[in-house]
Order: C-alpha cells, then structure tokens, then sequence
C-alpha cells in the first residue's frame, strides 16, 4: 500500500501551479498502474476533522469526532498495488506527486497464513 501522507499547512504553501499539477500527475501514474496491471485499488480520504474515533470501553461503545491522532500529518489516501519487489513500489511511490512536498509511506500486507 501506499499511504499518502499529507500536511495541509505544506499544501497551503504551493503555489497554483502545484496545485494545478497534482490531477494530473495522479491520472498519469493511475494510467501507468492501470495498464501495467499493477493497480488494485486507490482512494483519496476526506478531512481528519470528518473522522470519527470508535472506543469500545466496559462493553459500551464510545465515540469521539475527529482525529484519533495529533499533529498536522495525515493520512489522505492511498493506492493498493501488487508490484514485484520493494524497489518498484518505492518507484511508483516517486510517482506520486504529494511525495515532491510531503510524504508516501510504502507498507507491505501481512503474510497470512493459508486455510488448509
């Protein structure tokens, strides 16, 4: 998977031309993973501040609007690829264009065992 990580004060900071740039880099790297087969999902998330947090506490379930987490990075979205290795995901995490200003987490899928 990889997590786009976003800081919206970072954002805030590009210029109209960066920002103008962002669509399309997306549609140019999900045309590539598209066509390569590698693409199995992808999602942009909404605002943190549009979460909500689910507890479950003493068998009474709890909620709190809002980010579970503190700070200004979150996770905004994210593409599910099925690459060969790490050094092709680490290529199409280049691609994005958030990890010129930001960051893109790679994280790998748990092996689970087999039913069997």
């Amino acid at each position: 998977m990889l997590q786009i990580i976003i800081n919206p004060k970072t954002n805030e900071s590009l210029t109209e031309e960066q920002q103008a740039s962002v669509g399309p880099a997306h549609e140019k790297l999900i045309g590539i993973i598209s066509a390569s087969g590698e693409l199995v999902s992808m999602d942009g998330l909404d605002a943190p501040a549009k979460s909500t947090v689910v507890r479950v506490r003493d068998g009474k379930t709890v909620t709190s609007e809002g980010s579970l987490f503190e700070g200004d990075d979150y996770f905004g979205g994210y593409y599910i690829v099925d690459v060969a290795d790490q050094d092709r995901a680490v290529e199409l995490a280049a691609m994005i264009p958030d990890a010129q200003w930001s960051a893109v987490e790679i994280r790998p899928y748990l092996e689970m065992p087999e039913e069997g």
